[in-house]
């Protein structure tokens, strides 16, 4: 059977058996801090098996894609070095919530395996938790397994647990026998043996306990079923492979390293284990880059990133370079692109990526494989077996090779690392950059408001429909005391019931404005917004007092606010526009709207060029002419999701959220204040594009009368330019070509008379030669404005003397310049730098240099004459 074949069989099966069969989440969990990546099919349902959430279903079915690398779940180090273990795999899975129990698990499974899948039963074998006689009896009783064939396990192996309380429960897991030549020969070899001979193929779990602190298992009411078979394993039986990597899953992928390395799978070990990394490493790629994550230095990002670079790395053991990645992954998507469209739909993003990530460490990973191996090779030498953490450090900080890479070679040189000192060097490392660092999040919040929001205390937003309300003035803070009033000049915090004023929130500024009341006024140079919505006002007092319990009058500066909307909304369409015309791949990685501009940070992994910027101007500009109205929904988190509205995945929200739609262009969850149709931002317009981290890149941009004011200024420097140049707008290219063209040829001709002055010079200087102690001498001031010219000077007398010593001052505007040159037969006599030193503090500086130039110089012009004449002095001293 085709793997696309066993896995329709797989849903099919239980299909008819009443299973709702759900599409595969995301390999990033949603809602789920505590996970790295999707890694087994029970995690999209993991409220549902704690009481959370319910679903229209009892039973369900999927194929679920998954990652082991990095986090709690971590394959990765064993990947290429075994037959079974992958970072991306496939679990196929059944699920029961509350429904059907082991019985129907145990029977359903067994049907499959050897009913649908045709697998000979004779070579089957089974575990059971050692005290669940429950499943052992079925597995004996219902199925007729014979007892040798069942084996009881301990804790570690056969229960199951989600943490240290909550669900949990045992187990059961069908194992292949592959044959005695696969075993360890010890005669109780059997399944859960650490050898190849017992394959576990298939994963039963009975979720049946709530476990309390204390240990104590309590039964649930409602026991759950949570099975996992990984679909490259139960290939490799189905097609009579031993090897996950002869599957047609990634046959292909092998073939493909063969024809790209010019050698067979299958003829060395070492290039065995690097045509399985390989293969597998081109799978999560491509499926990662699909699902959103981009390379960087943390977090999935560095995942991706480790994974990618230890594929280049075992490239090297195949000959391959850097370029050979990206053909790899492309036959992954044409394997698996008909099941997941993602990874057709990435394709640029996954090209794009894996060729500048293959550029970017390619030259560090081979100049530091060198000298790792040059380090190796002594350590072999002096039979040491262990690379210490000083050196895994020096490895990774400076030539960019991480441990896992280095584990991986010392893995194959039969060597070990110090990771316990590595760690140390690094935690080292750590702490300084946090001494170093003096950033922070966007504001922390003071210790005198943090009682407030730990009491849930809170202010009534009022600004999404004006920008002007009455409200109650409830606290005030100056200089983080509370106080009842504030006076004239004084700077506080003021706190309403209710206000107008937008806190800085998700790249949106504070609002600015001003709080009257009877007796006084109050100007908000910026409001913050702390936990749940406490808004505060932070300014100055201008005239009279405010005092708590005053009603008040709360007014945004209109003008402000109104730019600041422009920007908020044309940051949506700019995002809107980057996922139309760069790809899905492009995420917000953070933001700045004002009212002056906006800042938009994104995921992309190269340079965006002019042409494709102009198209995405035009794009936010033609949804700005088809006036959109902008509308905005308070729903469920949930149900904004399943909307497809798009969020920010490191913003924390709430279960309900603020969505704001602009048709069909856009749709994001946003608390920020918007423009109410399109039209009325007039106009936008892209400053600059660039980069501000790795994969990460920046547009500034400007909306409304921001926009036509830059328009303007450029229109005013077009205009200043023709004038001055006294040509139309249309021939300024032409005519600052030309001048160019005309400066470069004068530049020419200045060298050339620079030349011949020095030619000139160079005759009169040689005339002026002096004799000491059988060396030749010359010291003279001559005409430079420059060291550079000086330097000219020196070398062209010195080619011409041959032998000697040379000794030039010149007269700048503000200082007095020196030279000194000495011939190579007379260095080991007589140093440049020695006379240079001298005579700099003549001239009040200071000079140095090498034995055979030297340069200085200092501000007292008016010595100059007397240093050159005092050069003959010092020499025939310094020559003894």
């Amino acid at each position: 059977m085709h793997f696309r074949e066993i896995r329709k069989a797989f849903l099919e099966f239980f299909k008819v058996r009443g299973h709702e069969i759900v599409e595969s989440s995301s390999l990033i969990p949603k809602d789920d801090p505590t996970l790295l990546f999707t890694n087994a099919g029970m995690v999209q349902f993991k409220k549902l098996f704690l009481g959370e959430e319910k679903r229209p279903y009892k039973r369900a079915a999927t194929a679920q894609k998954c990652m082991r690398a990095g986090g709690k779940h971590n394959d990765l180090e064993n990947v290429g070095f075994t037959h079974r273990h992958h970072t991306y795999f496939e679990m196929l899975g059944n699920f029961s919530f509350g429904d059907y129990f082991k019985k129907e698990a145990i029977l359903w499974a067994w049907e499959l395996l050897t009913q649908v899948y045709k697998l000979n039963q004779e070579n089957l074998y089974v575990s059971v938790y050692q005290e669940d006689d429950e499943a052992y009896g079925i597995w004996e009783r219902e199925i007729g397994l014979p007892s040798h064939r069942i084996v009881r396990l301990g804790q570690e192996s056969n229960f199951w647990t989600m943490g240290d309380t909550g669900p949990c429960g045992p187990c059961s897991e069908i194992y292949q026998d592959l044959g005695p030549e696969m075993g360890c020969g010890r005669p109780d070899c059997g399944p859960g043996c650490d050898c190849d001979r017992y394959l576990e193929v298939w994963n039963l779990v009975f979720t049946q306990f709530d476990r309390a602190a204390d240990g104590t298992l309590t039964p649930l009411s409602h026991p759950n079923i949570d099975t996992g078979m990984g679909l490259e394993r139960v290939c490799s039986v189905i097609q009579g492979v031993k090897s996950n990597f002869e599957t047609d899953l990634f046959r292909p992928l092998i073939e493909r390293i063969e024809d790209l390395a010019g050698t067979a799978y299958g003829l060395d070990k070492k290039k065995d284990s690097a045509f399985r990394v390989i293969a597998d490493h081109a799978r999560a790629i491509s499926f990662l880059v699909a699902d959103g994550v981009m390379p960087s230095n943390e977090g999935r990002g560095y995942v991706l990133r480790r994974v990618i670079r230890r594929s280049l790395r075992f490239g090297l053991n195949l000959g391959l370079k850097e370029s050979f990645l990206w053909p790899v992954c492309q036959r992954v998507l044409e394997i698996m692109g008909e099941d997941y469209p993602e990874l057709i739909k990435a394709r640029d993003a996954i090209k794009g990526i894996v060729i500048n990530e293959g550029k970017r460490f390619s030259y560090t990973l081979e100049y530091g494989m060198r000298v790792l191996e040059e380090y190796l090779q002594g350590l072999k030498d002096k039979g040491d077996k262990v690379i210490p953490g000083e050196m895994v450090f020096r490895l990774y900080d400076t030539y960019g090779l991480s441990a896992d890479i280095l584990e991986d070679v010392a893995r194959e040189e039969g060597l070990s690392l110090d990771m316990e000192g590595y760690r140390s060097l690094m935690e080292a490392q750590r702490l300084r950059s946090q001494e170093a660092w003096k950033g922070g999040a966007d504001y922390d919040v003071p210790s005198h408001l943090k009682d407030m929001i730990s009491q849930g205390i809170s202010t009534t937003f009022l600004g999404y429909e004006t920008t002007l309300s009455k409200g109650v003035i409830t606290h005030i803070f100056c200089k983080g005391e509370p106080v009842k009033e504030a006076r004239t000049g004084e700077e506080c915090e003021i706190i309403l019931d209710r206000t107008p004023f937008y806190g800085e929130a998700g790249g949106q500024v504070g609002d600015k404005g001003r709080i009257v009341s009877p007796t006084g006024s109050f100007v908000v140079l910026d409001t913050k917004r702390y936990g749940q919505g406490l808004f505060v006002h932070l300014g100055k007092v201008e005239q009279g007092a405010l005092c708590v319990a005053q009603e008040v009058e709360a007014e945004v500066f209109k003008e402000e606010r109104e730019r600041t909307r422009r920007h908020h909304t044309s940051t949506h369409l700019l995002h809107a526009a980057l996922r139309y015309y760069l790809g899905e791949h492009v995420k917000q990685a953070g933001s700045l709207v004002s009212p002056n501009r906006l800042r938009f940070d994104f995921t992309h992994f190269s340079q965006v060029d002019q042409g494709l910027l102009r198209e995405i101007e035009r794009f936010v500009n033609d949804a700005i002419l088809r006036n959109i109205p902008v509308n905005t929904h308070i729903m469920s988190k949930k149900e904004a999701m399943e909307t497809g509205a798009m969020a920010i995945f490191e913003e924390k929200y709430g279960e309900v959220v603020r969505v704001v739609e602009i048709g069909d262009v856009s749709k994001e969850l946003c608390g920020g204040t918007h423009v109410r149709s399109t039209g009325e931002i007039g106009l936008f317009k892209i400053l600059n594009e660039s980069g501000i981290a790795s994969n990460v890149r920046r547009i500034e941009a400007l909306a409304g009368d921001r926009a036509l004011g830059y328009v303007h200024e450029q229109e005013d420097l077009i205009r200043s330019l023709t004038e001055r140049l006294k040509v139309g707008a249309n021939d300024l290219p032409k005519k600052l070509d030309s001048l160019i063209r005309e400066q470069k040829e004068l530049q020419k001709e200045i060298e050339r008379l620079n030349q011949r002055l020095v030619s000139k010079s160079k005759e009169e200087l040689l005339g002026g030669l002096r004799e000491i102690k059988g060396i030749r001498v010359i010291s003279r001031v001559v005409d430079a404005n420059s060291p550079k010219q000086l330097r000219g000077m020196g070398d062209h007398l010195k080619a011409e003397l041959k032998s000697g010593v040379i000794v030039l001052g010149a007269a700048s505007d503000d200082k007095a310049m020196l030279l000194c040159n000495v011939t190579q037969d007379l260095v080991g006599k007589i140093k440049a730098g020695q006379i240079i030193q001298e005579l700099s503090k003549v001239v009040g500086g200071s000079g140095g240099g090498r034995p055979d130039m030297a340069q200085g110089g200092g501000p007292k012009k008016e010595s100059l004459g007397e240093a050159i004449q005092m050069a003959y002095g010092l020499i025939d001293k310094l020559l003894g």
